[in-house]
């Protein structure tokens, strides 16, 4: 089995190293780029300095259909709007170089400047410059720190990093955006450097328990690993794996990394330790016609929704639609069994959920308590089958509608909610 997983391993390797011929064209257009940003900040007389970050600066990006270089521009630490004057210098920039751009919105506001090649395009992002991480304003203020560690010490492990990376995007649990709360590239770098293997890691990833944390420290930051648990923040301590940034001792590194996504990552991970393959490398399509077929056979409701919102497509977009799924689904346990539920957000302004439901076919809801003698006669008026437990009064309700019945009345019963949440169509399918 250890050759069979070297000889996939080995094969997609050459699958994943960008060719001589892009590397060279994304350093001539980004070493442009650079320059043509440094001369209109001067031009402006802004006090920033310029730098690269992300794979592209560490040098272990995935070869791709289109490629995206982060730039961050650092601002001196007496600008306080720093999107705003970014604005203004970029506009200049992607005119005199003809290229198209365009605002996003996050913490905050960055830039994408379509380059030209390959669909490729610079993501530029307004930092304060910073002499030590505990002086951050903004997370993204910290990757100027992440670029050198990282080349440092990741040399002669790139490979291993573009593994993992094409392994976590194939099985949806790359990224550290709320919708996907994964593994973000900056932490796929970090395991690659601790674990120094790909296969290393995912046999240790796969060794954690439900309820257990992981503690990873690199740099040593802490003697003891129950001094993490001490010392650290609690909000950021609830993620499985407590991977202490190597450049900044009092942050987590995998703060948003969840539960749910770290058991998906050991499915996979077994499933290809046990028998690896290439396709654990290729992102599978859910396959909803047999979803369709399971629940039909074991007599279960198959639902499928399409939902839609008006919001900024990426993170913004995904996280809304997310959260919403969550809230439904909290809706739809009360009165039905959740057997299986899928989240697949485009990447776009629309994702689809896939529910696979049973009746619970009775629910009991607990009433007053016995004390409170007129309410106990007015919930006795209300439901037919009422029973005492304890001190209260309980009611035992039959469920006789079906989950498209109960989701098309909720959708007309909650308008204005759904409405508040950002969510502009509701797509409902059998």
């Amino acid at each position: 089995m250890v050759i069979n997983v070297q000889k996939v391993i080995c094969k997609e390797i050459g699958l994943l190293r960008p060719d001589f011929i892009s590397l060279k064209k994304l350093n001539d257009l980004t070493k442009n780029f650079l320059t043509a940003v440094k001369n209109e900040l001067n031009e402006q007389h802004i006090d920033a300095d310029v730098f690269v970050g992300g794979s592209f600066a560490k040098r272990t990006f995935l070869k791709s259909e289109k490629y995206d270089v982060d730039i961050f521009v650092r601002f001196d630490w007496k600008y306080e709007n720093l999107s705003e004057l970014l604005e203004k210098v970029l506009k200049r920039v992607s005119a005199n170089l003809n290229m198209k751009f365009e605002m996003l919105h996050g913490s905050r506001d960055y830039f994408r400047i379509y380059n030209g090649y390959a669909e490729g395009y610079f993501e530029v992002v307004p930092v304060t410059r910073i002499k030590k991480p505990r002086e951050e304003r903004n997370v993204t203020d910290l990757s100027y720190f992440h670029v050198p560690y990282v080349r440092k010490k990741i040399k002669g492990l790139e490979d291993q990093v573009r593994l993992t990376k094409q392994f976590f995007k194939a099985q949806g649990v790359y990224g550290a955006e709320t919708y996907v709360r994964g593994f973000s590239g900056y932490t796929a770098e970090l395991l690659i450097i601790y674990y120094k293997s790909f296969v290393k890691m995912l046999r240790a990833l796969v060794k954690i328990k439900g309820g257990e944390r992981l503690v990873i420290d690199l740099a040593k930051h802490y003697k003891k690993k129950n001094e993490v648990f001490i010392q650290l923040n609690e909000a950021k301590l609830h993620s499985p794996i407590i991977l202490i940034d190597p450049t900044y001792k009092e942050r987590n590194a995998l703060a948003a990394l969840s539960y749910e996504t770290l058991l998906k990552l050991q499915r996979s991970a077994r499933a290809f330790l046990y028998n690896p393959s290439l396709r654990f490398f290729v992102k599978q399509p859910l396959d909803v016609e047999l979803l369709r077929k399971n629940a039909s056979r074991k007599k279960f409701e198959f639902i499928y929704l399409n939902l839609e919102t008006d919001k900024q497509p990426g993170d913004i977009a995904g996280t809304k639609l997310k959260k919403f799924s969550e809230m439904l689904i909290d809706e739809l346990r009360v009165y039905f069994e959740i057997k299986e539920h899928y989240f697949v957000y485009s990447g776009a302004q629309n994702a689809d959920i896939y529910l696979i439901l049973n009746s619970r076919k009775e629910i009991v809801r607990i009433g007053p308590p016995l004390i409170m003698k007129k309410h106990v006669t007015h919930f006795k008026s209300e439901h037919l089958n009422t029973f005492i437990k304890g001190k209260f009064i309980h009611a035992r309700i039959p469920v006789k509608f079906d989950a498209r019945s109960y989701l098309d009345a909720w959708q007309k019963a909650n308008e204005k909610k759904i409405r508040e949440m950002h969510v502009t169509e509701i797509k409902i399918h059998g």
